[in-house]
C-alpha cells in the first residue's frame, strides 16, 4: 500500500479513508431506479421516457445522466426497421379532400382521429391490424385485427372508436386513400354517425404521419425481435401492448411526458373540459 499510494502522490491516511467510505446510496437507488423502469418497459422505451418515469419518481436528474446511466448497465431500447406501404390506392373510388393538412395539434379529445392499417408477420401467414388514433392524447380509441385486410377491417375499427368514445359527431376521421377507406361501406358509416372524412394526398404518407409513427412504435416495442407461431399469440401480444401498455403506461412526449390515458383525464379534470363534457 505505501508503494502504490507514493506512486499515486496520495497519502496512506487519505487512501484509508476512501478505503472506509460508505458507498454512494443516492447512486445506487438511481442506478436501480432506471433498471427497473428499463425492465418495467420491457426494453421497449430509451432515455427520454426514462428520464420522465424517473423524475415523477422524485429523482433530479437529465436526460443526458440517464443515457451515461443506461450505457453503464448495457440497456437499449428496441431498434426500428424499414417502414412497408400497405396502401392500395389504386381503385375506382374517388378520393375525399384533405380536410387535415397536417394539422396534427388540436384542443381537444375527439376532434381528429386518424386512422391506417398495418401488418404483423405469424407463422400462419399475415395478421393486419387497423387502428384509430385521437389526435389530441395519441390515445388508440379503435382498432381491429384479421386474417384479411379488406373494407370490413377498417369498418370494425371504426366502429369499435364509436362505441368506445360514445358516438360523437363531427369527428373528422383521417385515412390514407385505401381502398379500405374509400368503400362504400366505410363511407356509410362515416354518414352514418355524422363523421367528417379526410383522406391524405395520393403517396404522401406524411400527411398521416402519427398513424405511420404509432405504427413505427408498435413494431419496435412489441413486434421486432418476436416469433410468433400463430395469429392468436400475435393478437394476444397486440392486445396487451395497445390495452395495458400503450394507452395507459407509455409516456408521450406530445403529451407532456404523459400517458393518453393520463392526459386525457387531466384534460377532463380542467374546468373546459368539465364544460365540454357537460355539453356533449
Amino acid at each position: 500500500m505505501k508503494a502504490l499510494c507514493e506512486a499515486l502522490a496520495v497519502s496512506r491516511s487519505s487512501y484509508r479513508s476512501w478505503l472506509c467510505r460508505p458507498v454512494n446510496q443516492h447512486k445506487l437507488v438511481f442506478k436501480e431506479a432506471v433498471n427497473t423502469c428499463y425492465l418495467t418497459h420491457k426494453a421497449r422505451v430509451g432515455a427520454p421516457s426514462i428520464t420522465a418515469e424517473i423524475k415523477a419518481k422524485g429523482f433530479n436528474v437529465s436526460m443526458r445522466t440517464v443515457g451515461r446511466m443506461m450505457r453503464t448497465l448495457g440497456l437499449r431500447a428496441r431498434g426500428c426497421r424499414k417502414f412497408k406501404c400497405t396502401t392500395d390506392s389504386n381503385h375506382k373510388y374517388g378520393a375525399s379532400p384533405n380536410l387535415l393538412e397536417r394539422q396534427f395539434k388540436v384542443t381537444r379529445p375527439n376532434q381528429v382521429w386518424v386512422g391506417d392499417i398495418t401488418y404483423i408477420r405469424t407463422d400462419e401467414g399475415w395478421l393486419y391490424l387497423a387502428v384509430l388514433l385521437d389526435l389530441y392524447s395519441r390515445q388508440v380509441v379503435g382498432w381491429q385485427m384479421s386474417a384479411r385486410i379488406d373494407r370490413q377491417l377498417v369498418c370494425d375499427a371504426l366502429q369499435a372508436a364509436m362505441l368506445t368514445r360514445g358516438k360523437p359527431e363531427g369527428v373528422m376521421v383521417h385515412s390514407d386513400q385505401g381502398v379500405q377507406y374509400a368503400s362504400k361501406d366505410y363511407r356509410s358509416i362515416i354518414t352514418q354517425y355524422q363523421l367528417r372524412q379526410s383522406m391524405s394526398r395520393r403517396g404522401n404518407c406524411w400527411d398521416n404521419a402519427v398513424a405511420e409513427s404509432f405504427f413505427a412504435t408498435l413494431k419496435k416495442q412489441a413486434v421486432y425481435g418476436e416469433r410468433f407461431l400463430t395469429r392468436d399469440e400475435a393478437q394476444q401480444a397486440i392486445f396487451e401492448y395497445i390495452e395495458c401498455y400503450y394507452n395507459r403506461i407509455r409516456r408521450h412526449s406530445t403529451n407532456g411526458w404523459l400517458s393518453p390515458v393520463d392526459f386525457e383525464a387531466e384534460y377532463y379534470n380542467s374546468i373546459e373540459g368539465k364544460l365540454v363534457h357537460l355539453i356533449d
